[in-house]
């Protein structure tokens, strides 16, 4: 079976509630589709359970992308050679943005963490992919964490820059597509339309999966195989 679950945000125990829920076995894949550090307690902790889970796919979303990209300058060691050049104005911006978009908290746990941890997260996250392709019981479905945005029917996936994939949004009203699914996180279904808060949005070929759980919503996760919804 495949499964697909979006934007975690440190909710620890909801997503180890959801893999016994969906009793997640070895034989079965599952994506998740970004985000699923800051704002929640335990992203570390997630990403330390998901990265010895062969069976769990990674994809890389917005969250992700500032944490690597402000850890990546910050997780070195300073020395008398690089103090005064290594943390230009570009980095202190990325690092006050980051914690701006809540990622205090995985802040926090990443400095608690051993070199080797440290070490084993940053080519972790370096490894994530920025959308999948998959056809399942003869279903056609596109995964990725924001969107398509500037959305064209003539352009190839690979032709979209990382912010159209992890930070755009996708106009939920429109079929992009009108034999595949496209299955995104990053906007919470409430925020499409109120009657969906905490469920999944499917409409249009678009199935929108961020329930907002870090927002008092739930978390889902959808199987593909026969499209059945599941929620903690």
């Amino acid at each position: 079976m495949i499964y697909v679950m979006s934007d975690l945000h440190g909710c620890y125990n909801k997503y180890r509630q959801m893999l016994e829920k969906i009793k997640l076995n070895n034989d079965d894949l599952l994506y998740i589709l970004g985000d699923v550090v800051d704002r929640g307690d335990d992203g570390i902790k997630i990403l330390l359970d998901m990265m010895h889970r062969s069976n769990v796919v990674p994809l890389l979303g917005n969250h992700e992308y500032m944490a690597y990209s402000v850890l990546k300058k910050f997780n070195v060691e300073i020395t008398a050679n690089n103090y005064n050049t290594h943390l230009d104005e570009d980095a202190i911006e990325m690092y006050e943005s980051w914690m701006f978009n809540g990622g205090i908290t995985t802040s926090q746990q990443f400095t608690k963490l051993s070199k080797e941890q440290k070490d084993s997260i940053m080519e972790y996250l370096s490894e994530f992919e920025l959308f999948e392709e998959l056809e399942v019981n003869g279903r056609e479905f596109i995964l990725v964490h924001g969107g398509l945005e500037n959305f064209s029917p003539d352009r190839d996936l690979y032709d979209y820059d990382i912010h159209e994939l992890i930070w755009g949004r996708c106009d939920y009203a429109r079929e992009y597509f009108p034999d595949k699914y496209l299955v995104t996180g990053h906007t919470p279904t409430a925020n499409i339309d109120e009657n969906y808060k905490g469920k999944i949005y499917k409409a249009n070929n678009h199935i929108a999966i961020d329930c907002g759980v870090c927002f008092g919503g739930r978390l889902g996760c959808i199987r593909l195989d026969d499209l059945e919804e599941f929620y903690v």
